[in-house]
């Protein structure tokens, strides 16, 4: 037989979803924002997910980022869906990004460009990566 507990503190909780309040980081200009939430806070993140070596840098979990450096040099027909496997894995970490899809891929001269849709909890976003293969 399980015990019952009667807790009066569990029923004055309330669960609030916490702002994506992050800095923006105008890449183009080379400096800092305001603060960014929302779509475009998410875009950022996904940003930085994909243009981070895993297991480089010391200050990222290793949770963090996406391995694309071992696969130079590597036949494109593995390429393709191991870089999809990656990012997906990559980018599913956050759970503001509920799922990935519409992949597509070009190879020009050892680079693959990769295309493709993050489903997040704030809307559709199309997102491009260059992948150095060769």
């Amino acid at each position: 037989m399980i015990p019952s507990v009667n807790d009066d503190l569990s029923a004055d909780i309330e669960i609030k979803k916490q702002p994506s309040l992050t800095y923006e980081i105008k890449i183009d200009k080379n400096k800092m924002g305001t603060y960014v939430e929302g779509i475009e806070a998410i875009k950022q993140s996904i940003y930085h997910i994909i243009n981070t070596e895993r297991y480089q840098h010391l200050i990222y979990s290793w949770n963090y980022g996406i391995e694309l450096s071992d696969l130079f040099g590597k036949p494109i027909t593995y390429c393709y869906p191991e870089i999809k496997r990656r990012i997906t894995e990559a980018l599913l970490q956050d759970d503001r990004i509920e799922s990935l899809d519409s992949f597509e891929f070009d190879y020009s001269k050892g680079d693959v460009l990769v295309k493709f849709r993050a489903i997040t909890t704030e809307g559709e976003i199309e997102i491009e990566k260059v992948v150095k293969i060769g």
